[in-house]
């Protein structure tokens, strides 16, 4: 008895039970092989024909996606096997993306030109599309692919691609919030509602991926505040009718506020008394609970038993909850920890970068005790030579328990630049620069750079070489060459050309103190000198040759070099010119800093500066005194405070100086990611005592002082400052300067 089988949108007519298949015929292929379709095949000459065999067949030609149709008919003692063969995709186009590259879409499609065309490949790929629009914030992006029949059984795929707008977050709302208002649990996490100031972020995108780091930074916020029941219940995003914005919706439930109880430290570790550990404890009882204190207690041990050697330490904060007193008891448990030395330091990612660049910035060689404080050092060190994205150093086991390996992974990150700079400064005016960097030269940690500067009123050549390790040692060895002229009109009524020779060797005394000696060599030529200008400016015309020596002292320990909170800096600059020469004189400037953290977000910075010059035979002139106001003193021009010619009004510069200030940088209020902050700052000092004498010299020794205000901002373009500084002492003869603006940009 016949009955027809449909499978897959095929038709399979056979006898429920036949005779034995002598013979089996393919037809409808056109670039598979027979013997290949036969391979697939569950019935072959030979076997009974039977009807499960035959749905087994049916299965497994359709599972190869090569077909997008198969029939198998029994004809006498032969299979007959018609297929139709799924089109070979012949190009793959994207229509309407504008916002995302083509090749960034292509590369997580699918399929690929040359392979087998199949529909369930082809919706795949249209949900891979919607993906990649909806992680950038598109949600309303859609995708239809269409298909162009070609000869030979061929077609070409197009994706035609409505974009839409970003899809944003309209609204952020709390519920079962009591302690914390709405406004106030938005500022803990980085999505943020759509506003048009936000023009340059995307946190109030859309991202499903920030809203679970969200549900985090709410956990930890309410922890670190004492609610250590606290949990996000649930985090649901509504997409607007208009597919253009979201509402997320945060339901939390706070619990109680605890308090810290008793607080303990045991150890297991031989040697190791727990109570010697307490005073790294920072949580003390009766506070309110806070989990960042704990986990910074945890971290307060495991450095200190690092840095006496032990490198697996396990430290474990015990709690124990008394919910109905409202109190935490925690015990910081020690668990036993051999002391251990480096086995071996493994090096790997680097490409470029030569493996010994790497290890002598090593504060532990092999063989040496480990000690945590010292690889915290090498971790910032790395960091530090700014040739890498990535740097983690991990520990592992050694081949005893007493060993540890350390394996430094690193990722090169480009290391030469071409940087093009355009920028305006109130002395300068309009400026721009060009120049070229290597910072890692030959992957041997050498850097060299040229450079060109050109503004209104000064051109700029620069040539920079520095070897940090010179003869395989840690002392820096470079050479500085420049040339520059420079228009003082407004100042000193002269231009003045300076070509100068400098090479220099800098190392380290001790971590945080180090020290640069150099040799000098510079030519100053002053010409051009106004016809206007003072007897004592154009006294001043003419070629000087100084050769000098000199060093700078520098001992810092502030937390960040280039946005210090916190720490000091110190500097000693000396240097004596007579060897040869021109000019001699003897030079001393010493500067200080230091920086606190008032509040979040909130630097205060004090600090000093005096500087004096004595000539060694005839006196200093023009080229190597002292000029300051403008950047060095706020609410005066440039030259604007010290010695002047009363009756020309040129700066004639100084050969003491003295100065202190104290600047407060704080928010202003607007979102962080906008990158602008306030500045509160005044200023104290004055400049005197110069070679020049005359009726006509103005040379007071008095204080000047100025406060003001100003705003910075780190805009895409780079970082762009507004200062207005008052005068509020000073003589009548200084030049004063309200608006001072910085601009700046490198590309």
């Amino acid at each position: 008895m016949a009955f027809s089988l449909c499978l897959f949108g095929a038709t399979t007519a056979y006898a429920q039970s036949g005779p034995t298949i002598r013979d089996i015929i393919v037809e409808g292929n056109q670039r598979i092989e027979v013997s290949t379709i036969q391979n697939y095949l569950t019935l072959q000459p030979g076997s009974a024909y039977s009807s499960s065999e035959a749905d087994q067949s049916l299965k497994a030609l359709f599972a190869t996606g090569l077909f997008s149709d198969v029939n198998l008919r029994l004809q006498g003692d032969t299979l007959i096997v018609r297929v139709t063969e799924n089109p070979v995709v012949n190009r793959i186009l994207l229509e309407g993306n504008r916002r995302i590259q083509a090749d960034q879409i292509r590369n997580e499609l699918q399929l690929k030109p040359r392979q087998v065309y199949t529909r369930a490949k082809v919706q795949a790929d249209t949900q891979r599309i919607q993906q990649i629009y909806r992680r950038s914030g598109r949600f309303a992006a859609t995708v239809e692919p269409k298909v162009i029949q070609l000869p030979q059984n061929r077609v070409d795929l197009v994706f035609e691609i409505t974009e839409g707008p970003v899809t944003g977050v309209s609204r952020i709302v709390f519920i079962g919030n009591q302690r914390f208002s709405d406004s106030r649990l938005r500022e803990e996490i980085q999505t943020k509602e759509s506003a048009w100031y936000r023009f340059l972020s995307s946190d109030d995108s859309y991202d499903p991926d920030r809203v679970t780091f969200d549900r985090e930074k709410l956990r930890k916020f309410y922890l670190s505040k004492g609610f250590a029941d606290f949990r996000v219940i649930n985090a649901v995003a509504e997409l607007m009718p208009d597919r253009e914005s979201f509402i997320i919706t945060f339901t939390v439930e706070e619990g109680e506020r605890y308090r810290f109880g008793a607080m303990d430290v045991v150890s297991e570790i031989k040697g190791v008394d727990g109570n010697q550990l307490k005073a790294l404890v920072t949580t003390k009882s009766g506070d309110i609970y806070n989990a960042d204190q704990v986990e910074n207690t945890v971290q307060a041990i495991t450095t200190e038993l690092g840095r006496l050697g032990y490198a697996f330490v396990d430290v474990r904060p015990e709690v124990k909850r008394d919910r109905e007193n409202r109190i935490i008891d925690i015990t910081y448990a020690i668990g036993e920890s051999p002391r251990v030395f480096v086995e071996r330091i493994d090096i790997v990612g680097n490409v470029r970068t030569l493996d010994k660049v790497v290890r002598r910035e090593f504060r532990l060689a092999e063989g040496d005790a480990f000690n945590a404080a010292k690889l915290r050092r090498t971790r910032t060190r790395l960091r530090g030579l700014d040739f890498f994205d990535k740097v983690e150093i991990t520990e592992s086991r050694g081949s005893a328990p007493d060993k540890v390996i350390l394996t430094t992974e690193v990722t090169e990150k480009s290391t030469g630049e071409l940087s093009i700079g355009v920028g305006y400064s109130t002395t300068e005016s309009v400026l721009g620069d060009i120049s070229i960097r290597e910072r890692n030269l030959l992957g041997r940690g050498q850097d060299l750079r040229i450079g060109f500067s050109l503004s209104t009123r000064r051109q700029q050549f620069d040539l920079n070489f520095t070897e940090p390790y010179f003869l395989d040692r840690e002392l820096a060895a470079g050479i500085d060459l420049s040339r520059r002229r420079t228009d003082y009109e407004r100042r000193s009524s002269l231009d003045q050309t300076t070509s100068l020779a400098s090479p220099r060797f800098s190392y380290p005394i001790t971590e945080n103190l180090s020290q640069q000696v150099y040799y000098r060599i510079r030519q100053d030529e002053i010409d051009n000198i106004d016809f206007s200008a003072s007897r004592f400016i154009k006294a001043q015309e003419g070629d000087y040759l100084t050769s000098s020596v000199g060093h700078v002292l520098t001992y810092d320990r502030r937390d960040d070099r280039i946005e210090p909170t916190t720490g000091y800096v110190v500097r000693l600059a000396q240097e004596v010119a007579g060897l040869g020469g021109t000019e001699k004189y003897f030079k001393n400037v010493i500067t200080g800093m230091k920086y606190f953290t008032v509040a979040e977000d909130v630097v205060l910075s004090v600090g000093a500066e005096a500087g004096m010059i004595n000539a060694l035979s005839d006196d200093v002139r023009l080229p190597n005194r002292f000029f300051i106001g403008g950047d060095t003193f706020r609410g005066f021009e440039t030259g604007g405070i010290g010695p002047r010619d009363r009756t020309t009004g040129d700066a004639l510069g100084g050969e003491k100086y003295y100065k202190a200030e104290a600047d407060l940088t704080f928010p202003i209020g607007l979102p962080n990611e906008f990158g602008i902050k306030g500045r509160l700052f005044t200023e104290v000092g004055t400049l005197f005592d110069t070679s020049d004498t005359g009726p006509e010299v103005a040379d007071e020794s008095s204080l000047r002082a100025s406060i003001g205000t100003g705003v910075q901002w780190k805009s895409p373009l780079g970082l762009i400052r507004v200062d207005l500084g008052i005068p509020v002492v000073k003589e009548d003869y200084d030049e004063e300067e309200v608006i001072r603006i910085n601009f700046g940009s490198r590309f």
